[in-house]
């Protein structure tokens, strides 16, 4: 039905900056939110940070401030612009979908993409 590909992540140094990007594909009318997650080592995943189709966005507490989310909806594309890295933001970086609206005219939720590494050394 919905399907996402992250591409971006990789290894940076400390106070550097990462540009991630996530392309949604698939058999849909319009997305929702649309955003990121991340899971650092010991933690719980949490929101990075999403954005919807009319350009509200919600960030999560580690990223307000540094980190940016934009939106091309027309390229049904999500990105995300790390600034001021920390070796704390190392992680698996997921882009989320929490709902589309389906060509079959029902609902669909909770869609994940496959994982980003993001390393940030000290």
């Amino acid at each position: 039905q919905v399907q996402l590909v992250e591409s971006g992540g990789g290894l940076v140094q400390a106070g550097g900056s990462l540009r991630l990007s996530c392309t949604a594909s698939g058999q849909f009318y319009t997305m929702n939110y649309l955003g990121w997650y991340r899971q650092t080592p010991g933690n719980q995943r949490e929101l990075v940070a999403e954005a919807n189709g009319g350009g509200s966005a919600n960030y999560g507490d580690s990223a307000r401030g540094r980190f940016v989310v934009s939106r091309d909806n027309e390229r049904r594309t999500v990105y995300l612009q790390m600034d001021g890295l920390k070796p704390e933001d190392t992680g698996v970086y997921y882009c989320h979908l929490d709902r589309a609206y389906l060509v079959d005219f029902r609902y669909g939720y909770d869609y994940w993409g496959q994982g980003t590494q993001v390393t940030v050394s000290s």
